[in-house]
């Protein structure tokens, strides 16, 4: 990939290499498993794999078709793109497409397939609430995901848990309805089921422990592009501390890029974290843990 001054993050580049051998070994396990049941999964993983090409090429029209966002020109929004513009110009980076969506919910996330079809959308109640400093620091968090091209491994990864149990699904039917009669047909049905809960929980858990990270990672990218870390903590805290005010409709919507967003919807506390198993279903970090890391790297450039 094109280099950045964003740097390469290898925690979060062994991370994504990390998910996709852990999501691929699972449909290993899938299909002995289909192949053990004398299914014939040709077509399943073809529909599969038509179904996941689908996702990736139309992820960022999906994305922004969920949350009713339209692209803006820099004579639209040119306040958004002239920061767009100056983030992307230190960061040595292409400028991607800008978006807003219409909902009161303080948000933003990046999206697209390759960094020419990327795009980042903000919320205009994100636009109302942060100043300036602030909404550089979300921006050029986003673009850090853009830059690490953790956007395109984290569509693929995100989709796979659904294809994975639509092959289960697929392949139980197949085997029930060609031999109604088999008295085993029960205990092939529980198997299935097992196994099929069982891949969906730990593709699960891969993704939002690569999810997790990476937001980290886009946290401690933008701190050091922008020099601001404590704009980004604030920002976090607003965003963070608004969510218990707006209408559920609006958080709703943000629902199904729940995992792409900035900071979660539905937040679930300001912990500090720990191996619970809220933090472990979890797919962004607790705010205690990325403003700690801020106030680390702002200590670091010699801030307070």
């Amino acid at each position: 990939m094109a280099r950045t001054r964003y740097g390469t993050d290898r925690g979060l580049t062994a991370r994504m290499f990390g998910t996709m051998f852990g999501l691929g070994l699972l449909y290993v396990i899938l299909a002995a498993v289909m192949y053990a049941l004398g299914v014939s999964a040709i077509w399943v993983l073809g529909i599969s794999a038509a179904l996941l090409f689908g996702q990736w090429w139309f992820s960022d029209s999906l994305a922004m078709g969920a949350m009713r966002a339209h692209v803006v020109t820099p004579e639209q929004a040119p306040q958004l793109h002239g920061l767009v513009d100056r983030l992307c110009a230190m960061a040595d980076m292409e400028k991607p497409r800008i978006a807003i969506a219409d909902n009161d919910a303080p948000n933003a996330f990046a999206t697209g397939r390759t960094a020419k079809r990327s795009v980042i959308v903000v919320t205009t109640g994100l636009l109302r609430r942060l100043d300036r400093d602030e909404l550089e620091g979300v921006l050029a968090h986003e673009l850090s995901h853009v830059a690490h091209k953790d956007v395109t491994v984290m569509t693929i990864a995100s989709f796979s848990a659904i294809l994975a149990g639509f092959m289960v699904r697929s392949a139980m039917w197949g085997s029930m309805m060609r031999d109604r009669r088999d008295q085993n047909t029960a205990l092939v049905f529980f198997a299935v089921m097992i196994v099929s809960v069982l891949v969906y929980l730990i593709s699960y858990l891969l993704i939002n422990a690569l999810s997790r990270y990476r937001e980290l990672g886009a946290d401690r990218g933008a701190a050091l592009i922008t020099g601001k870390p404590s704009a980004l903590a604030t920002a976090l805290q607003k965003v963070t501390g608004d969510m218990a005010t707006i209408p559920t409709r609006d958080l709703r919507q943000m629902e199904p890029v729940q995992a792409f967003a900035f900071a979660p919807a539905f937040s679930k506390g300001r912990g500090g974290g720990g191996f619970g198993l809220e933090s472990l279903l979890s797919t962004h970090p607790p705010l205690q843990k990325r403003l700690e890391q801020l106030a680390r790297i702002a200590n670091e450039m010699g801030q307070r």
